[in-house]
């Protein structure tokens, strides 16, 4: 079923009510920014979330990513490409992926990853990690030191039928850093590979 709103207040109201598979957000909102509603909804939920706008530069998209969207379809598009977009985004989010292992941990223990229960803890404290994020650090983990490139991690990520910016998972990689880092300038665990990509760091040996 298809509920739909037409304003930006409205939207956030059936979101917190209706509780969507997925959200399809119109950056152009008569009473608020749909940024304003992309982090409103962010804040209260996981919901998916898939932006639609006429804004097309690079930082558009990062930033719109950087929300905490899903995926962000730039107007002019078909309807036919937005279901697309739409069924890949529930292929991905309603998919279950049976876990290697209960429990990673990485950095002496400062990284405790559970794929059962899907909890992160960091230093002691659970963070709250959005299903993107979460997958990104569950892939880098798994084989810490190997060196992923954008499209590879975008594939497991995002789902090997994704069709949208390559640089996308830089805005995930950015706002994982904000959460599970100390200082997000010099990463103790997601590093970047300059001109290759990204790799959860190798464990310190001892002397």
């Amino acid at each position: 079923m298809v509920t739909l709103a037409e304003t930006a207040q409205e939207g956030i109201e059936l979101a917190e009510r209706v509780g969507p598979d997925l959200v399809v957000l119109d950056l152009m909102l008569p009473d608020l920014p749909g940024e304003d509603v992309a982090r409103e909804i962010r804040g209260r939920s996981d919901l998916p979330i898939l932006i639609l706008t006429a804004k097309a530069s690079e930082s558009d998209r990062l930033n719109g990513l950087a929300l905490g969207a899903d995926d962000y379809l730039v107007k002019p598009f078909s309807p036919r490409e937005l279901v697309a977009r739409v069924r890949a985004i529930l292929r991905r989010t309603n998919g279950v992926d049976a876990p290697l292992v209960s429990e990673l941990r990485l950095g002496g223990g400062n990284l405790v990853i559970n794929s059962l229960t899907r909890e992160v803890i960091v230093r002691g404290s659970v963070v709250d990690l959005t299903r993107n994020e979460y997958r990104l650090l569950e892939v880098l983990a798994r084989y810490p030191g190997r060196v992923y490139s954008r499209l590879e991690l975008i594939n497991r990520v995002q789902g090997y039928d994704y069709e949208g910016y390559e640089r996308t998972i830089d805005a995930h990689v950015k706002n994982l850093r904000k959460k599970i880092e100390v200082d997000a300038r010099h990463p103790e665990f997601v590093e970047t590979v300059f001109g290759s990509g990204y790799r959860m760091a190798r464990p310190a040996r001892a002397s």
